[in-house]
């Protein structure tokens, strides 16, 4: 970025003085830390659609990955968004191949319409990315997503008004998804590639202001780091992590209340009020929302509005009927108990 430490003359220059980029090196060193919990003889799988933040985590991997004793390959999905989008995958699939990744392989998907472009994208790719996992046998999957990103993340989760777990933006590790560069500022990634020699794809959809990410990045953020000065995206990735300690040690004591309050029978997951009774808001909440996931909601439909609703049969119990929540889920009261099921009648 002109101006920046990371400059494209800043890389030139380093490469004909044969020092190692700091961009280069940050990369490395994020990839590092990541991959050297893993035991030898892992298989690693970097999702690279080609672009900036991706391909300089494929680079970085290909470089550290086998001085750990690591198998390091790559999937790149094919949303099938766009025309050329077979080229694209391609192209990215072999951009990996030259870094020396294997097994490289192109996944094409269909996205469907179910919550809007961008979540039907995301749950085609994460749901892609396991399939791979699985054929490749790879234990960990890397994903490019950076300190910039997790900014955004805690914004739109503020926009929407979320709780703890939303607001504490991308965890570092979850299943099998790992995220080496939550710290490193997509800056940093361009610099990288561009010191590398590398030739990212640039995604339309990145500048499409009909997606609400666009519009966080190249409007709100902008509108916030001149009225706040600089360091409001460092500010807001620090405070994900803040809360993200915060939000595992919450959900820590809210699994070990539902071991005692939730049962399940009959196809129908039943929650003990006397028990929720007694527990703080911020577990009980978390119980009851545990409650409906298993009952059959879906994370992405379930709101903060619909726990309140099934919270309010827990704590202001006062005769009310049934409550209806996503996919057709019903909870309902029975004396001391709230029934939670597709199947349940008031």
């Amino acid at each position: 970025m002109p101006g920046s430490p990371d400059s494209t003359a800043e890389g030139l220059i380093a490469r004909r003085r044969g020092k190692l980029h700091p961009a280069v090196a940050r990369t490395r060193e994020a990839v590092r830390a990541t991959l050297s919990e893993l035991p030898k003889g892992t298989t690693v799988l970097v999702a690279c659609s080609g672009g900036t933040d991706s391909l300089a985590l494929a680079a970085a991997t290909a470089f550290e990955a086998p001085k750990l004793g690591l198998r390091a390959g790559a999937v790149v999905v094919d949303h099938g968004l766009q025309a050329d989008s077979a080229h694209v995958a391609e192209v990215a699939a072999e951009q990996c191949r030259s870094l020396g990744l294997e097994p490289v392989r192109v996944w094409a998907v269909e996205v469907g319409t179910e919550g809007g472009p961008e979540g039907a994208a995301r749950v085609a790719r994460y749901d892609a990315l396991r399939d791979a996992a699985d054929e490749l046998a790879a234990d960990v999957v890397l994903l490019a997503h950076t300190r910039d990103d997790q900014a955004e993340t805690v914004l739109l989760g503020l926009g929407r008004g979320s709780g703890a777990r939303s607001l504490a933006g991308m965890a570092p590790a979850v299943g099998l998804l790992r995220r080496p560069f939550l710290e490193v500022p997509r800056a940093t990634t361009a610099a990288a590639c561009i010191a590398s020699g590398l030739r990212p794809w640039h995604d339309p959809h990145n500048d499409d202001p009909q997606y609400t990410r666009v519009r966080v990045r190249h409007e709100v953020l902008p509108v916030l780091e001149e009225a706040l000065g600089p360091g409001v995206v460092e500010a807001l990735a620090r405070t994900a992590g803040l809360l993200r300690a915060d939000a595992d040690a919450l959900d820590q004591l809210a699994a070990d209340a539902a071991e005692t309050a939730l049962s399940r029978t009959e196809g129908q997951i039943v929650c003990d009020t006397g028990v929720l009774l007694d527990e703080p808001a911020a577990i009980r909440t978390r119980v009851l929302r545990q409650a409906a996931l298993e009952a059959g909601c879906r994370a992405t439909d379930l709101t903060a509005g619909h726990v309140a609703a099934v919270d309010a049969l827990v704590m202001d119990w006062r005769g009310q009927r049934w409550i209806d929540l996503p996919q057709g889920i019903r909870a309902v009261r029975r004396g001391g108990f709230i029934a939670l099921g597709s199947d349940v009648t008031g």
